[in-house]
């Protein structure tokens, strides 16, 4: 098969983290992904839970040993001259599996690039027979465009983004303290204040670590007003949170759907509304969509109940809940892999 002529990008992307039903916690990992011809190449790929080797928490010496390696500058890391394009989240073991792939020069004149024979590997070699993704590639990239792309990662004269933190502004400590520890557990840095003044009177070196704010439900309007103003002076853009209940894995579901600040196109999930006991979801792509319902019952204890799984083809959908999981104040969290959405339920 001949390599069709593809367009060569990359694109901030996140693998979101959370506190997950069962109990269990999924890292966050921001990382940049493959965009082929306008379209996350991640999505082509089922509904794979993966991130390329260009992660935001590698070591600069491993990020640069990476790009020079898909710059066909070093040698590949496997057999048969195939290249690792997406691993386990949360490990890098190859045991885990990996979406690998040949990359090599056009066997003609030119200086392009070619992806070809992708396959899922989980050991030393890779079975195309059995593992190949036969509907995906071979891809040609024009050289020029392929190296620019990639040499970008490699300018030094700059100095790469600080990991960005969050920032927890409430009056209840136990509620911001419980939040703080799973959102370091799951990779986000966070950090909290009951004081508005110091948040104010904070440097904007200090603001611009921060890509998102979170307030509890006792702060005030002229609270957020100021340190809404504090951030605009420091030139900062950054999300603004409204806690919608103190529910640790909502809270944190929450500030997840704030920190993808990626375009639309390059989401798996777009939309989740709640109403009348029925959920609308959205997704771009075919996968694997979960929909967890959180309450507070009247002596304010949390319930929780999983209320959907299941594989949704691309458009829009509105599934039935369980009015149980659903009655009185009750949110909803929706999950895919790498994005996820939270809506309270309206009545």
């Amino acid at each position: 098969m001949s390599a069709e002529y593809m367009t060569f990008g990359l694109a901030p992307a996140t693998r979101a983290g959370g506190v997950l039903a069962n109990g269990d916690y999924q890292v966050h990992r921001d990382f940049l992904d493959f965009i082929v011809d306008g379209r996350p190449l991640l999505f082509q790929l089922s509904d794979l839970d993966a991130v390329s080797p260009l992660a935001a928490d590698v070591p600069p010496a491993i990020f640069t040993a990476h790009v020079r390696r898909l710059l066909l500058e070093a040698e590949p890391p496997l057999a048969d001259g195939r290249y690792v394009i997406y691993g386990c989240p949360e490990c890098e073991g190859l045991e885990c599996g990996a979406v690998t792939a040949r990359i090599e020069r056009a066997d003609d004149s030119s200086d392009d690039v070619v992806w070809r024979d992708f396959a899922w590997q989980t050991s030393e070699h890779a079975d195309l027979e059995r593992n190949g993704y036969h509907g995906i590639g071979p891809f040609r990239f024009a050289g020029d465009q392929y190296r620019t792309e990639l040499g970008r990662l490699l300018d030094t004269s700059t100095e790469p983004p600080a990991r960005r933190r969050v920032l927890l502004i409430g009056a209840r400590a136990a509620v911001l303290g419980k939040l703080a520890a799973a959102l370091r557990i799951i990779g986000i840095g966070a950090e909290i204040t009951q004081d508005v003044q110091d948040a104010a009177a904070m440097a904007p070196e200090e603001l611009r670590t921060y890509g998102a704010v979170a307030f509890g439900r006792a702060v005030t309007d002229d609270q957020r007003t100021t340190v809404q103003g504090a951030f605009v002076r420091a030139g900062v853009d950054v999300a603004y949170v409204d806690g919608l209940a103190p529910i640790t894995p909502l809270l944190v579901a929450q500030i997840e759907g704030a920190l993808d600040r990626s375009p639309p196109a390059q989401r798996r999930l777009v939309r989740l509304v709640a109403a009348e006991g029925e959920a609308g979801v959205e997704v771009t792509s075919t996968c694997r969509v979960r929909l967890i319902a959180y309450r507070l019952d009247r002596l304010y204890r949390t319930h929780t109940h999983e209320v959907f799984d299941d594989v949704l083809e691309p458009g829009k959908h509105r599934i039935a809940l369980d009015a149980k999981a659903t009655k009185g104040e009750s949110f909803i969290v929706a999950r895919t892999t790498g994005s996820v959405l939270v809506a309270p339920m309206v009545r």
